[in-house]
């Protein structure tokens, strides 16, 4: 088979296709600028920007021998290493990763070090499979960044891994390769052949990449919007529109499971006493300073939303007790954190607990913990409450009502024991009143 992919390369012509490749990658490259200009994400700038830079050393390796006065002969393998680095750090900018500038260049300068021999410049073999070394090592190591993404299902992520993964296995067939340049015929072969399928395989490496590296960026885009929508600008916290979609989803696993739910509902005391005294900032700094610390002392899968004003709300996926404990720790944080000296005013919180199964209507369920809320705000204010009784849902209720109606209507059972002895004595009783006149 590869016999035959190799004649039939050979008909094609190689710098023509590499004109075409070199032409393809800036444009992407361009294009990958124009998208970073929209939507300002950094990753696309650097992916960009390595397109150029490769396209760049393309046209130094194609037409080098044109330019006057002569640039290094290494300079297009610098420029080409230092490209696919910048790929990978874009992969790593892309998911909040930092540049490591070192290992950027360390292509690069491995290469300018390898150079410096001899030996080195002197072997065609050597140069060849060190360079696909260095250009698939970043190719795999832009793979991994990229499979490292745990936001995306592996259905989502299997195209983004899969194209860099397929680039860098074909980069490292000259190693395999390398023997035909050791004799006569394996030169030209490897020159026509080999060369012709990298000119077509990094046409579509930079087409595939540069497109799914724009299907990410727009998801993300996408998402940041969503964010957006659905989080309250003061305290970062979700609004009611995103916090009433988080709860469907804690709810239906906790279905799951068949494990309850608690709502807490939070309400600062005298803020408007606060606003009054101290002023609107005031009374902003400290919304924002307690949703700072109801959001570092309850859990990460938690629920926390503010539906108005200075009344929030949080679900949690826990039991009555467990919730109760993460709302007395909500109010001594918040007291210990609200007298500490800022722009805030010196506040309290009082909440309310309820609980109820997964079934429950939440409305239900956040009318129980305002009823709590409000026992709270009677009984002093700065103190925790908890609803008596748990909430029931609609598929529980069914069945309690089906169990109690069975109980209802069916006979019970005879006690083998008894059940004979008491059957004869009753058909006894019977004789002895029709025989008797």
């Amino acid at each position: 088979m590869f016999a035959r992919l190799s004649e039939a390369s050979m008909s094609l012509d190689i710098g023509t296709l590499f004109v075409i490749a070199i032409c393809v990658t800036a444009l992407l490259g361009l294009f990958l600028l124009f998208a970073w200009m929209q939507d300002r994400i950094n990753a696309l700038a650097w992916w960009g920007m390595a397109y150029l830079i490769g396209a760049v050393s393309g046209a130094i390796w194609r037409l080098g021998d044109l330019i006057s006065p002569p640039l290094p002969s290494n300079i297009a393998d610098i420029l080409l290493f230092v490209a696919v680095g910048m790929i990978w750090s874009a992969a790593r900018l892309f998911h909040g990763r930092p540049v490591l500038w070192g290992s950027m260049f360390l292509g690069a300068v491995v290469w300018l070090a390898l150079c410096s021999s001899p030996a080195f410049m002197e072997s065609a073999a050597s140069r060849l499979v060190t360079s696909s070394l260095i250009v698939a090592a970043y190719t795999f190591l832009t793979a991994a960044e990229l499979w490292r993404e745990r936001r995306k299902s592996l259905i989502r992520r299997w195209p983004a891994v899969f194209v860099p993964m397929l680039h860098g296995v074909i980069f490292l067939s000259p190693v395999a390769l390398a023997g035909l340049l050791e004799n006569g015929g394996g030169t030209h072969n490897l020159g026509t052949g080999w060369v012709a399928v990298y000119a077509i395989e990094i046409v579509l490496y930079v087409v595939g990449a540069a497109f799914i590296m724009l299907v990410l960026a727009k998801d993300r885009t996408v998402r940041h919007y969503k964010l957006a929508a659905a989080t309250d600008p003061l305290t970062e916290l979700l609004n009611r529109r995103g916090f009433f979609e988080a709860v469907g989803d804690i709810m239906a696993n906790r279905r799951e499971i068949r494990e309850p739910v608690s709502v807490l509902a939070f309400d600062l005391d005298h803020f408007k006493r606060i606003n009054d005294r101290f002023g609107h900032s005031a009374g902003d700094a400290t919304l924002r300073l307690f949703a700072t610390v109801v959001r570092n002392t309850l859990r990460a899968d938690d629920a926390i939303g503010r539906l108005g004003g200075e009344e929030f709300v949080a679900l949690l996926p826990s039991t009555l007790a467990d919730a109760a404990a993460a709302a007395k720790r909500v109010r001594k944080a918040f007291a210990t954190a609200s007298a500490a000296p800022g722009k805030h005013a010196a506040a309290t919180v009082s909440i309310g607990v309820a609980c109820g199964s997964a079934y429950a209507e939440i409305d239900t369920l956040i009318a129980r913990a305002d009823t709590a809320l409000y026992r709270a705000k009677t009984n002093g204010r700065d103190r925790v409450e908890t609803a008596e009784e748990a909430v029931a849902g609609a598929p529980e209720r069914c069945a309690d009502d089906a169990a109690q109606k069975q109980q209802q209507t069916a006979l019970p059972n005879p006690i083998p024991t008894l059940s004979v002895p008491l059957i004869g004595a009753l058909r006894a009783g019977r004789q002895n009143a029709v025989s008797s006149p």
